[in-house]
């Protein structure tokens, strides 16, 4: 499975991340970063790009890629869209003032028992016709 990144023109990059191994003999020549370090290796068809990191910057690193990542499947799409209630998956964000995320979807016959989870992480179960029309505000990719 790829890691979704890719360069300017589309193509995958795999990305090697590795965990405690020590600093470059460079970046340890010039006094900086001794000790422990993350590695980052991302390898474009142009050629391989090195990294490395302490492991504080590596959670700063990871911080802001997560605070992006929830801002941009945050961002408002286009416009909602409307799903039936059997078609619901985990993921799905309903339209509407309040965050309501799927937790869980199943179906049960001609019912669709679905879980939410709100902004605050209380979590309720409703059912549903499986026919029921549902408005999304954001639907995750098939693949997640």
């Amino acid at each position: 499975m790829g890691s979704g990144i890719t360069d300017a023109d589309g193509h995958p990059v795999p990305v090697t991340v590795t965990a405690g191994e020590p600093a470059p003999v460079v970046v340890a020549e010039r006094g900086a970063g001794q000790g422990l370090r993350v590695g980052i290796r991302l390898s474009p068809p142009a050629g391989e790009l090195v990294w490395s990191c302490t492991p504080a910057a590596a959670r700063e690193l990871a911080a802001v890629l997560l605070r992006a990542a929830e801002e941009t499947e945050n961002a408002p799409g286009e416009r909602p869209v409307t799903v039936e209630a059997g078609e619901l998956r985990r993921g799905d964000v309903r339209d509407g003032d309040r965050s309501m995320t799927v937790e869980s979807a199943r179906t049960d016959g001609s019912t669709v028992h679905v879980t939410w989870k709100s902004g605050a992480g209380r979590s309720w179960s409703q059912a549903y016709a499986t026919d029921t029309a549902i408005t999304l505000k954001r639907r995750l990719s098939e693949g997640r």
